[in-house]
């Protein structure tokens, strides 16, 4: 890899962005007294996936608030990363698995939350979603770079029985008397 050092600072950029505001916008959502329904523009993918899955009343509220614990768990697993990274002295040493988690949460959340926003020609929310599962693909795609590569000369034993099995058999040169 050429740029080390730019890929980490990348992927750590996503997981701070994701850490920062899905937590924020979690916090948001958990601590309204009606789990953030009342903003009409954020809550616009709730009302229309509980339309859709005919949900209504307490069930709406339920939904409301599984959206901000998606947000939640998202951000605390990019915040544990983050962690990670620090704790462990660098990129290369965290645990990408946890990062990883968080991504496919994201770009999950995010693929549920476009479908309503195509369907109302929303183009905000469009974006917004856009953006989220961007950044979650370039953060997995360069987590993706950003792993060991395995070592061609390590110091596994070699099977030579396994490798003469493999190769023909061949005629003796003299014949057999």
């Amino acid at each position: 890899m050429r740029y080390p050092a730019a890929v980490a600072a990348s992927i750590l950029s996503v997981a701070c962005y994701f850490a920062l505001f899905w937590g924020i916008d979690a916090l948001r959502i958990l601590t309204s007294p009606i789990f953030g329904l009342d903003d009409a523009w954020r809550s616009d993918a709730i009302y229309r996936i509980a339309r859709w899955g005919g949900i209504d009343g307490q069930g709406l509220h339920d939904l409301a608030a599984f959206a901000g614990m998606i947000k939640l768990a998202v951000a605390g697993l990019c915040g544990a990363y983050l962690v990670d990274c620090i704790r462990s002295g660098g990129h290369a040493r965290a645990n990408p698995a946890i990062l990883e988690l968080a991504l496919v949460l994201v770009i999950a959340a995010s693929f549920v939350t476009v479908i309503p926003a195509v369907a109302q020609h929303d183009a905000v929310l469009i974006r917004t979603c856009v953006v989220n599962l961007v950044l979650a693909s370039l953060a997995a795609a360069l987590g993706t770079l950003a792993l060991p590569q395995p070592d061609a000369s390590s110091d596994l034993p070699v099977d030579r029985g396994a490798a003469a099995a493999d190769e023909p058999q061949r005629a003796p040169l003299t014949p057999a008397a």
